[in-house]
């Protein structure tokens, strides 16, 4: 696929390149990278999110938006058109890239939910101890290298940014792959889930946040067999039932719609 749904997607060479590196404004963070407003151009009276629907880490970055409660609006980004507006406010030209109202964009999952999490206090989504959020951070990064690599991008890139780019039909070997690599994974779940109240303890964390936003892009699919796994069913249920879920079980592609199941909390 040379790439991945919502990170790296777009022809080879990536961004414009500038004489002396970023272009003024721009500088990397721990995870990802701030442009800093410059001008009425980047401003909007409301915070943006730029995303795709199937992208993880835009999901991720949405229900971290949910349950701090924060008002946003959302774009969505065609990154494969490499639109020099979108790669001015991030020249990796990859999702998501949150816009706040002055201006300011931040880009790359991980920079984007711990600048949230850092300025909107509680709850908090990373826990209050060292060694929590430790933890926590530990299964986000399982769950979007991982759990992505083996999972998210055999299913949901091989069946549905395929058909989108027009880059053939899907691979039934990659297919059986991802079909294969989910059950190590739902196992995972059901094992920390056995021992604590959530993933990372006995609080909801990023971790949970992450996990359920790489399962409810196989989902859309229909493509997690949770009649096999009851433990990560039950877990994933009351993820599903948080409020700030809703707004993804309401999603609808144009020309892939979700499985039968994807939108009921009894499923």
């Amino acid at each position: 696929m040379g790439g991945h749904w919502g990170r790296h997607m777009g022809p080879p060479g990536g961004a414009p390149r500038v004489a002396g590196g970023l272009p003024a404004g721009c500088r990397w963070v721990a995870g990802g990278l701030i442009v800093i407003a410059d001008g009425p151009r980047y401003k909007n009276p409301m915070r943006t999110l730029h995303h795709l629907w199937l992208s993880p880490f835009c999901r991720k970055v949405r229900l971290v938006l949910q349950e701090k409660r924060l008002e946003f609006q959302m774009k969505t980004e065609a990154v494969w058109e490499r639109d020099e507006k979108f790669l001015a406010l991030n020249p990796a030209g990859e999702v998501p890239v949150l816009v706040e109202a002055d201006g300011t964009a931040l880009s790359g999952s991980d920079a984007i939910c711990e600048f949230l999490d850092e300025v909107n206090g509680e709850p908090s989504l990373y826990g209050r101890q060292a060694m929590a959020r430790a933890e926590a951070r530990r299964l986000v990064y399982w769950f979007d290298h991982k759990f992505h690599a083996e999972v998210t991008v055999n299913l949901v890139d091989e069946k549905i940014m395929k058909r989108f780019l027009g880059l053939g039909e899907p691979a039934s070997k990659t297919i059986r792959a991802g079909h294969a690599n989910i059950h190590h994974h739902l196992d995972y779940i059901a094992y920390l889930a056995d021992r604590r109240k959530w993933l990372a303890g006995d609080e909801m964390s990023m971790a949970d946040l992450a996990a359920a936003a790489h399962l409810s892009c196989v989902d859309y699919l229909g493509d997690v067999p949770w009649d096999q796994h009851t433990a990560a069913k039950d877990w994933y249920a009351r993820v599903k039932s948080r409020p700030s879920f809703r707004p993804l079980l309401d999603d609808h592609i144009p020309g892939a719609a979700p499985a039968k199941h994807y939108g009921n909390l009894d499923f």
